[in-house]
Order: C-alpha cells, then structure tokens, then sequence
C-alpha cells in the first residue's frame, strides 16, 4: 500500500524522502539541516521572499559558464543543454543586460562569438576581507 502511494504521489511530480527512524535518531541535527535546505526555496516563498532573481536557462547558462572556465560559446552550450542556438543567444543578452556576462567581440567585424562570465567582488564590513559573490542566484 505505502509503495502504491509513493509511486502515486512521484507521479504527481512530487519528490518523497525516506528517514529511517534510527537515522533520525542519531543524526537529528543533519536530518533538521537537509530538510531546511530542502526547503529553504519554498519557505521563501512563502513568507513573500522570492529567492530566485534568475530563470532556470539564465541559472543553467552561468553554471556551464562556470564549467567551461568562465567562457560560455553559445553553439557549444546550445548542443550541451539541448536548446536552440537563438534562445541560448537570447539568454545571454539579457544576461549581458544584467552585468552577469561580458560579451567577446572577434575580428575587424565586431561579431559577437562568446561571452564571458563575470565574478563580482564585495568588500566586508571593515575588517578587510573580500568575498567572492560568483554563486548563481
């Protein structure tokens, strides 16, 4: 009966996590901290936060912008996330507008062949301190 619910539910495009009883029992603390990052996006939410400042192409294309050293070609990414040539294109003119990406122009004719991904620098509060704010949104 549990299976068919599971099974039923998974349909639905539900995601179901099993906890051992035990494993709750001696490791509660990593449990509590897996369910509230698990969670985390949809508590935003619902306090009227919205933690995503990015769609999911935007999202996708600076982390293969991360995978292939910072440098992002857009016939190259189109083929590795299964979309369009344009729609890729698209994406990252708009990730241009955002000041994400930095676009590489080649040749006398200034055609756009690649961009480039930015990784923004923040200084601390006074202790001297920088941090790196290159995680994706």
């Amino acid at each position: 009966m549990d299976l068919n619910r599971g099974l039923f539910l998974q349909s639905q495009d539900c995601l179901i996590y099993y906890i051992a009883l035990d494993e709750l029992k001696e490791n509660s603390t990593f449990i509590l901290s897996s369910l509230r990052s698990i969670l985390a996006p949809y508590l935003l939410v619902a306090l009227g936060r919205s933690a995503r400042t990015y769609c999911k192409i935007e999202r996708d294309l600076l982390r293969a912008a991360i995978r292939h050293h910072r440098v992002l070609r857009p016939t190259e990414v189109a083929r590795e996330l299964e979309l369009h040539t344009m729609t890729v294109i698209k994406y990252c003119r708009l990730l241009v507008e955002k000041g994400k990406l930095h676009a590489i122009a080649k040749g006398a004719s200034g055609r756009i062949t690649s961009y480039e991904y930015h990784i923004h620098l923040l200084l601390g509060g006074g202790n001297g301190l920088f941090y790196m704010k290159n995680q994706i949104e």
